[in-house]
């Protein structure tokens, strides 16, 4: 594991009552850091600041030890803050304090880590804290680190998506990318061309739920000059585009029979031959395909030939939905919320507690995309530096179409999608959600909690 300079210069002070996590971080820390510290007493804080100086800390945000504030982590940043204004602190948290974490941010603090940690991220996000206190250049991010950036979660789904990710992108295998609408399968993709030995070559996108069946060929393969009408040049098809790149093939699951024989063909010989002519190409491209369609329950019903799926999914990553992914959702819901402040010069703009309510407990069918585009409206329409619930207008073409929830018959489902509705349709008001499914509030507290909502 490569240490970024920063952090080989750097005194590091861990604090956490846990000896076994202090254990851990110190035999990680030591290869990697100038000086590493541990404490299991953070009213010893003070004291350490002044006596060694440290660079950065790391520090857990709940202890066995009795606190009036509240929370430990809250009160033990403010007074690290005071002490030493200019002090690195990343925080540690349990994945259900996510939402803390992501408050203390706004306190001073300089990022947050998830327990049980990965390797890798926890070195990378003190890393780039360090980073960014010293004013220094962005560092070549790590694999694992560029991956973290573009998919934004902490949630365990999505780091199994990153684990995949970062085995995967360096080898050549084909890769099929499945998940619903609007998970970024696009964005997997992509990320796997960037991260890949290929990412100096070309990336090619087709959407081949746009491509008519009569263009197909020429489309994917070329075509001579006169090989058909409107064929008024020679033209390289996308596989010769993306020579010695990445070809992603999005809505593969739309194509019809005659063309999935065509494609197989070209994957199997790994050439291609132009319309109109008699001439192989030979070509050199990876190939990522993504669809939301049930490409396994096709191919059983013989829709979608069991051969080419064979060729398209040597590995497969299945994206989750938004809906299953927890706090993610608020985490994302802040990195739009600062883009598109950005964008539209709107600074310092921030989500209102009510609104970060409301957004935890919409069911988000259109998913990521549908969430960008509700903070992108919100922001735009935004009066002052605050957006309340009342400024999240949900998509009323996802509210009208069909839902995407699986067809179940388990009685925790059933009652989580209901919770999940009747919450949408007063607007995340507790007190009417309640009412109407009557129960009282404290029960419907409960359930929320029971179901992760």
């Amino acid at each position: 594991m490569a240490s970024a300079p920063l952090l080989s210069k750097a005194t590091i002070l861990v604090v956490d009552d846990d000896p076994d996590v202090l254990l851990a971080l110190a035999l990680l820390l030591r290869p990697l850091a100038g000086h590493v510290l541990t404490e299991k007493n953070p009213e010893r804080l003070p004291a350490l600041l002044r006596q060694e100086r440290p660079d950065l800390v790391l520090l857990d945000m709940n202890y066995q030890s009795a606190a009036n504030t509240g929370n430990e982590g809250f009160y033990w940043l403010a007074q690290l803050k005071k002490l030493a204004p200019s002090l690195v602190v990343v925080l540690m948290t349990a994945y259900g304090d996510i939402d803390l974490a992501v408050r203390a941010l706004k306190d001073g603090a300089a990022d947050f880590v998830v327990k049980p940690w990965r390797n890798d991220k926890l070195v990378a996000t003190l890393a780039e804290a360090l980073g960014r206190a010293s004013g220094a250049a962005p560092m070549q991010a790590l694999p694992a680190n560029q991956a973290n950036a573009a998919l934004i979660g902490e949630s365990e789904a999505m780091q199994a998506v990153r684990y995949k990710l970062e085995k995967i992108a360096p080898t050549d295998a084909n890769v099929l990318i499945m998940g619903e609408n609007g998970t970024g399968k696009d964005v997997v993709a992509r990320l796997l061309h960037q991260l890949s030995p290929r990412a100096a070559g070309p990336f090619v996108a087709v959407d081949l739920g746009a491509i008519t069946d009569s263009l197909f060929e020429s489309e994917l393969f070329g075509h001579l000059k006169g090989a058909f009408t409107d064929a008024r040049q020679d033209r390289a098809g996308r596989f010769e585009a993306a020579q010695g790149g990445t070809l992603f093939l999005d809505e593969i699951g739309n194509l019809p029979l005659p063309q999935q024989v065509k494609l197989l063909a070209v994957l199997q010989n790994r050439q291609v031959v132009r319309l109109g002519s008699n001439t192989p190409v030979p070509i050199d491209v990876r190939v990522l395909s993504a669809t939301n369609a049930p490409l396994y329950q096709l191919a059983a019903e013989d829709r979608f030939r069991k051969d080419l799926v064979y060729r398209l999914n040597t590995i497969e990553i299945t994206l989750p939905p938004l809906r299953e992914r927890g706090g993610d959702v608020l985490l994302l819901a802040r990195h739009f919320t600062a883009q598109y402040a950005a964008k539209y010069h709107k600074p310092d703009l921030e989500l209102a507690d009510s609104a970060l309510a409301r957004l935890r407990v919409h069911a988000f069918p259109g998913n990521v995309r549908e969430l960008q585009h509700t903070i992108e409206r919100a922001v735009i329409m935004a009066e002052g530096s605050v957006l309340h619930d009342s400024d999240l207008l949900f998509s009323a073409l996802e509210a009208a179409a069909p839902t995407a929830f699986v067809p179940t018959l388990r009685l925790d489902e059933l009652e989580k999608t209901a919770i999940q509705r009747v919450i949408d349709k007063h607007q995340g008001n507790i007190s009417q959600a309640a009412r109407e499914l009557g129960i009282t509030r404290m029960a419907l507290y409960r359930r929320l909690g029971k179901h992760n909502l």
